[in-house]
């Protein structure tokens, strides 16, 4: 039997039972409280309930514990680790899990929307792949994931910036006169197609000038590639000194300020350094290579994921 009260702003449902006890839960609205109630006597009625484990569990402690157990054997995980630590912070991490609903769900995304998709939908996908690990392999008995009843956000549009006529040139002017990697790093970028994240892990082992080309041990789908060094590559790789195993032995960080420095300098504006990404693979294909070919330098899965990158210039004599 279930009875509903409404205190402070939601609702509160407590379904009884003479085998089983009682067990409660918190909603902000009388219809999802209604659900689950009419879930958890249906559970009871076929002999399948049980009582949430470990009660007192937030989701705190949740993001806690796959921090620890999860997060370390991921390849970024040292980003996801940042990730988790703002959710740490935010309200939504103090809400129990035999208490937080598919509502909370939704007002946590839509709060979050502020600071963009991505990062709601980065959000999310972690706060969803722990409370399935949560059931699936700790055996935590705390119901349906909530994450998995709520929309997701609609993937932003693929950005479509490449560089300008005149961008490329005064880019390479002023960042030779910056920092030594900056211009190495940016023209590496635009000739190979490389992520920022690859570059930075690119070592001297990995480049093998009599094949004129290089291999990425493990790129973002976890796989490794073969990648074709173009004439302008090779040239500027051999002026690099081999003063450490790696070729670009500097921070992201680093990195970051100095193309933020660069575009202010130049008053270039709407300039991501991943757009270096959408001009390198526009550029193989300006060049006369085919679908199958330029997935290979790149490493995408998918043709659909590939052709995000790609947006190729119609030439003014065509």
């Amino acid at each position: 039997m279930a009875t509903f009260r409404k205190r402070n702003d939601r609702w509160q449902v407590q379904v009884r039972s003479r085998q089983y006890g009682a067990t409660s839960k918190s909603f902000h609205k009388k219809a999802d409280a209604q659900a689950w109630a009419i879930e958890q006597e249906r559970l009871m009625q076929k002999g399948e309930w049980h009582k949430d484990h470990q009660p007192n569990v937030s989701i705190s402690d949740l993001l806690k514990k796959y921090q620890a157990e999860v997060t370390p054997t991921k390849r970024a995980h040292q980003r996801e680790v940042s990730r988790i630590d703002r959710l740490l912070s935010d309200p939504v991490a103090s809400i129990l899990l035999n208490q937080f609903s598919s509502a909370d769900a939704a007002s946590f995304r839509d709060r979050r929307l502020v600071d963009g998709v991505r990062a709601t939908e980065y959000d999310l996908v972690i706060l969803r792949h722990a409370w399935n690990l949560a059931v699936k392999e700790w055996e935590w008995k705390i119901g349906t994931n909530p994450l998995s009843l709520i929309r997701f956000p609609k993937p932003s549009a693929p950005r479509q910036r490449r560089l300008h006529d005149h961008e490329y040139e005064i880019i390479k002017q002023e960042s030779k006169t910056r920092t030594w990697y900056l211009w190495p790093i940016i023209c590496l970028a635009i000739e190979t197609g490389m992520r920022k994240s690859e570059l930075l892990q690119l070592r001297w082992a990995d480049i093998y000038f009599d094949m004129r080309q290089l291999s990425v041990s493990r790129g973002k789908n976890g796989q490794g590639r073969v990648i074709p060094l173009t004439r302008c590559a090779l040239d500027l790789l051999s002026e690099i000194p081999k003063t450490h195993d790696a070729v670009f032995p500097v921070s992201e960080n680093a990195l970051r300020l100095a193309w933020d420095r660069l575009l202010v300098t130049l008053d270039i504006k709407d300039l991501k350094f991943h757009d270096l990404r959408h001009e390198a693979l526009s550029r193989l294909f300006e060049k006369g290579l085919n679908v199958p070919e330029v997935a290979m330098i790149s490493g995408h899965k998918t043709v659909s994921q590939l052709f995000r990158y790609v947006h190729v210039k119609i030439p003014e004599d065509v």
